[in-house]
C-alpha cells in the first residue's frame, strides 16, 4: 500500500510539472540556475536507431533537452528549440535531446512533425535523465565546450530569446578564455 501511495505522489508531481501551461507569451522566462558541474555521460540508442554519446560533443557548446511527446510544455518549446538549433549551428553549438519515457513510434512522429534537426537518445526508463537531477519536463541544460553544465532551465519551456541569451553568454566566455590563452606569454 505504501509503495502505491509513493507512486501516486510521484505521478502527480511529474504530471504537474509536465502539464504546466502558461498564458504568458513565448518570451516568458522559465527559471534558470547557474551551474558548474560536469555533464554526466549520456550514451545510448537514438530514437532513429543509431547510437550517440554526449562525449561526441566535447569541444562544442551543447544544449541538452529532456522532453516527452506527452508533455504539453515540451510541445510549446519544441519550435523554439528548432529555431535556436538552426540559428546557432554555424557557431559550433549542438543539440541533444533525451526522449523521456516515451514510446518509440510517438517519439519518431514528434521528430518528424517538428522537423527536429538534432538527435535524441531514447530513454524509456528514465535512466539517462535521472543523473541530470531534473525535477520536471521539459528541462534544458547549456553545456560549455569542456563538458561543464553552465545553465539549467526548467522545469518548464524555454523560449528562443531566453536560450539564445544563455548561449551567447557561454559562447562569449569560451571566446574570452580562448583569447586569454592565446595572448598569454609562454613560460
Amino acid at each position: 500500500m505504501r509503495i502505491r501511495w509513493i507512486a501516486v505522489v510521484v505521478a502527480v508531481l511529474s504530471l504537474a510539472a509536465c502539464t504546466r501551461t502558461t498564458s504568458e507569451s513565448s518570451d516568458a522566462s522559465t527559471s534558470v540556475r547557474a551551474m558548474d558541474e560536469p555533464l554526466p555521460t549520456l550514451s545510448g540508442p537514438t530514437i532513429d536507431g543509431g547510437q550517440i554519446s554526449s562525449q561526441d560533443f566535447l569541444g562544442k557548446v551543447l544544449v541538452v533537452n529532456v522532453w516527452a511527446n506527452w508533455c504539453t510544455p515540451c510541445q510549446l518549446e519544441q519550435p523554439e528549440l528548432v529555431q535556436v538549433a538552426n540559428r546557432y549551428a554555424n557557431q559550433g553549438v549542438r543539440f541533444l535531446g533525451v526522449d523521456h519515457q516515451d514510446q518509440d513510434a510517438a517519439a519518431k512522429a514528434w521528430v518528424e512533425s517538428y522537423d527536429v534537426p538534432y538527435p535524441s537518445i531514447s530513454d524509456p526508463t528514465g535512466k539517462f535523465a535521472a543523473p541530470l537531477d531534473y525535477f520536471g519536463l521539459p528541462d534544458t541544460y547549456v553545456v560549455d565546450r569542456s563538458g561543464t553544465i553552465r545553465y539549467a532551465i526548467g522545469p518548464g519551456p524555454t523560449s528562443a530569446t531566453q536560450l539564445s541569451g544563455l548561449l551567447d553568454q557561454v559562447l562569449a566566455q569560451t571566446s574570452a578564455s580562448t583569447a586569454t590563452a592565446t595572448n598569454s606569454p609562454a613560460k
